[in-house]
């Protein structure tokens, strides 16, 4: 379980770090683009799409693997609450025996 905290945290770490970098990058090339305004607003605009389909392709992924790791604790739920049904059916099977002496 803290294996894969560590791995969602070092994935999100990532993410981030790229998005940062993408964010200096887009700021340092329109600080020293050579090219006119309206221009430049032109690749921004599509620059910003792209890094927003980008977006929304991670969010979507992120959402599969949320999912994905409810449906396997609620597997995992269900497994454990049906071994300590058993376990309390047993113990009170047990106490109506008679106790042998």
């Amino acid at each position: 379980m803290e294996n894969e905290k560590a791995k969602s945290s070092g994935q999100s770490s990532r993410v981030l770090a790229f998005l940062g970098g993408a964010v200096a990058g887009a700021i340092a090339g329109v600080l020293f683009a050579p090219k006119a305004g309206d221009e430049t607003r032109r690749e921004l605009k599509r620059y910003a799409r792209k890094t927003e389909e980008e977006l929304i392709e991670k969010a979507k992924e992120a959402r599969a693997a949320l999912d994905n790791a409810i449906e396997r604790g609620k597997h995992v739920l269900s497994e454990k609450r049906a071994a300590v049904e058993a376990a309390v059916k047993a113990g009170k099977d047990a106490m109506k025996e008679p106790m042998a002496k």
